[in-house]
């Protein structure tokens, strides 16, 4: 890392791809991916991303720009994907301002799930390779032994602190979701408040492109329906506010989705609390929404007749 707490890379890499070296950063973030807005030398900004080349990028990008170009708020990426040994890079303009839109009743679902509708719309038919393996949080079709996709990094905790209901639980959604055989498109996987920004009632920015998936729509939709309200830990919202999503959705798309739709987007509902609530009990936290899991579980089975 430089003394500015960038890497050793990054000054270069914007001279050679935007044109000018950093001047200041901004803001910086590490998660999944490191995330470092800029002020480049000429006073223009930047966002630049980089993250493990797996191989996902490249389609991951081409769907932001695609939207970007359509007039979808979100970032216009400003540079194709470039691999700087084992990662891949990209810069995209920097969008500040906006807030989180907080709640999870009904109204608030609403507001989201037509962001949602908005967003698939837009992403459909976009002719890209599929972004696989697809984030672990909706990766239930995975092959790896056991209920979890392998991730080497939970799998050497104690399994024994994930509490029986949520096994029980994310095993019964993964079958129902393993065997409903719909198509697959490509969604955001990562609809979460907290990846969102919003001004005057309208959404401002939607962020986090790198959380693209390839699962059918109605799981797409399902998981986005049960995690809008989450800003931090894993939560679930009330029922009747899935079902307000679930009802946007579709009145916003322009189609009612079959039997067995509804049951996957009820199912799929079900899989990124249970895996968040995993990664929480491994790591020794205060799973908040394990009481609405407890609380809702069997309903949101039934529902997906799981």
């Amino acid at each position: 890392m430089s003394p500015d707490g960038v890497p050793d890379w990054l000054p270069e890499w914007c001279l050679d791809h935007l044109g000018n070296r950093p001047a200041a950063v901004l803001f910086r973030r590490r998660s999944m991916s490191a995330v470092f807005g800029l002020r480049l030398a000429d006073g223009t900004t930047a966002v630049v991303k980089a993250r493990p080349g797996d191989g996902r990028a490249v389609s991951c990008v081409a769907a932001q720009a695609r939207l970007a170009e359509n007039g979808f708020p979100c970032a216009r990426p400003l540079t194709p994907v470039v691999g700087v040994g084992p990662l891949a890079v990209h810069a995209e303009e920097f969008r500040p301002g906006g807030e989180v839109l907080s709640g999870d009743s009904p109204e608030v679902a609403g507001r989201y799930a037509e962001v949602f509708a908005r967003l698939m719309t837009g992403l459909a038919d976009l002719d890209v390779a599929p972004p696989l393996p697809n984030p672990r949080w909706v990766r239930w079709d995975h092959t790896d032994p056991g209920l979890w996709p392998s991730i080497e990094s939970l799998d050497e905790k104690d399994q024994s602190l994930v509490p029986a209901h949520v096994l029980e639980t994310a095993g019964r959604a993964r079958r129902r979701l393993l065997a409903a055989g719909l198509p697959c498109v490509l969604g955001h996987a990562d609809f979460e408040a907290h990846n969102l920004r919003w001004h005057d009632h309208e959404v401002r920015t939607v962020h986090d492109w790198d959380s693209l998936a390839w699962q059918p729509e109605a799981a797409l939709v399902g998981a986005a329906s049960a995690v809008f309200p989450k800003v931090g830990p894993a939560t679930l919202p009330p029922i009747e506010s899935t079902e307000a999503f679930l009802a946007a959705y579709q009145d916003a798309r322009g189609r009612s989705f079959t039997a067995d739709e509804q049951q996957v987007a009820w199912a799929a509902g079900l899989w990124p609390a249970a895996h968040d609530i995993r990664w929480e009990s491994l790591h020794g936290y205060t799973a908040v929404s394990g009481k609405a899991f407890w609380a809702q579980a069997a309903e949101r089975l039934r529902r997906a007749t799981a």
